[in-house]
């Protein structure tokens, strides 16, 4: 049964392509259920999920995005030609997935600090804590025969995403998740050797 499972867990692929069905709304709600028992610092479960359910949010986020892109990606001397691309693709795959869950980190759970180095550190511990979470919704949503991929455009653009969704201020944008049925099937990317990566002491 262990390597059964194991072996399932490493079935689990990025998935950027999805048939156009929608999630039903009992399958989000195990998804987001699951998610919740993820560990987290402190128990302080600091995870909030923004699940876009209207156009208008997002159009509105396309265009926030997109925006802040533009400017970072001209400032960063990227040709016209390739910045239209990126910008063509992003807009296209939010318009496209079938369910977008956007991974906020809620800082009035972050325990306050008097020194400046703690504080900091409760604050990359949230963050690990909501990325645990993702990876939670990535694992449920793979046992119900959906798939997923991890996109990290919010953390370039929080502000801009938190404007979008009209999302409160200690709600910090941290990631967001497409989720949908695969429309593709794609290889099994390349891992580095375990026996690289891991030292015993």
């Amino acid at each position: 049964m262990s390597d059964t499972l194991q072996t399932f867990l490493r079935s689990r692929r990025s998935i950027r392509r999805f048939r156009p069905d929608p999630i039903p709304a009992d399958i989000l709600d195990r998804i987001l259920t699951t998610a919740t028992f993820a560990p987290s610092a402190h128990n302080t479960q600091p995870w909030r999920f923004v699940v876009l359910v209207t156009q208008e949010s997002r159009l509105r986020l396309i265009s926030n995005l997109t925006e802040k892109f533009r400017q970072d990606m001209t400032a960063d001397g990227m040709s016209a030609m390739e910045l239209q691309g990126r910008i063509e693709r992003t807009s296209r795959r939010i318009r496209e997935a079938p369910t977008i869950i956007v991974l906020c980190q809620d800082l009035t759970q972050v325990n306050p600090q008097s020194a400046k180095r703690r504080m900091l550190i409760e604050l990359k511990m949230g963050a690990q804590s909501i990325a645990l979470a993702g990876l939670q919704i990535l694992l449920a949503a793979h046992v119900e025969g959906l798939g997923g991929t991890w996109i990290c455009w919010p953390i370039f653009a929080p502000e801009e995403t938190r404007q979008a969704l009209n999302l409160l201020q200690d709600w910090e944008p941290q990631a967001m998740l497409f989720l949908g049925y695969p429309a593709e099937n794609p290889d099994v990317p390349q891992r580095i050797p375990v026996e690289n990566i891991v030292v015993y002491k």
